[in-house]
């Protein structure tokens, strides 16, 4: 249920965006407004306190973030607290910017090695990756993780590649069972 009302709110957000050509706004936006809710836990339990009246919550928005965001994002916050979705405001921002990325053809890289990487070899990786996608660029996030002894995980979005010594190993000693 939580993943379908990100999605359905998320998607709203960014048909918004979209529509008033405005996205690469609104992305920094929602990191913005993200980034304020989660360094500041006392106005996340403020909004999700259910004996504080929706409209007391939409002013206390409505101040907070005055001038520093659009009236269109303004705007979708009061609707998610008109709704009681304020709860699924991070999962929501989270599918947006999945969304607008895919439309910018931006694509999320995760990297997971078993020592650290060169630039050199971290240039190679997602030169590579770009020639066998259709992302014009990438975010990537490095990772390194000891017990892969060696080798590379790689994922974006639903696709993993998994070339580590140690799923090898797993899968030997599978066959040889």
């Amino acid at each position: 249920m939580a993943k379908q009302i990100s999605q359905t709110y998320g998607n709203a957000l960014f048909e918004l965006a979209v529509e008033e050509n405005n996205l690469d706004q609104m992305m920094q936006e929602a990191v913005f407004i993200k980034q304020c809710l989660e360094e500041n836990e006392d106005l996340v339990k403020v909004l999700n306190h259910p004996k504080i009246p929706k409209d007391e919550k939409i002013t206390l928005l409505e101040t907070v973030f005055k001038g520093q965001i659009s009236e269109e994002m303004s705007g979708f916050l009061a609707i998610l607290l008109e709704k009681d979705r304020q709860g699924g405001i991070f999962g929501i921002f989270d599918y947006f910017m999945h969304c607008a990325r895919e439309y910018k053809k931006i694509g999320e890289l995760y990297v997971t090695s078993a020592v650290t990487l060169s630039s050199a070899q971290k240039e190679q990786i997602e030169a590579r990756v770009l020639e066998l996608t259709s992302y014009v660029s990438l975010e990537v996030k490095y990772d390194v993780d000891e017990s892969l002894i060696g080798g590379l995980v790689l994922r974006i979005n639903d696709r993993v590649v998994d070339s580590s010594i140690k799923t090898r190993l797993a899968n030997m000693t599978k066959s040889l069972l």
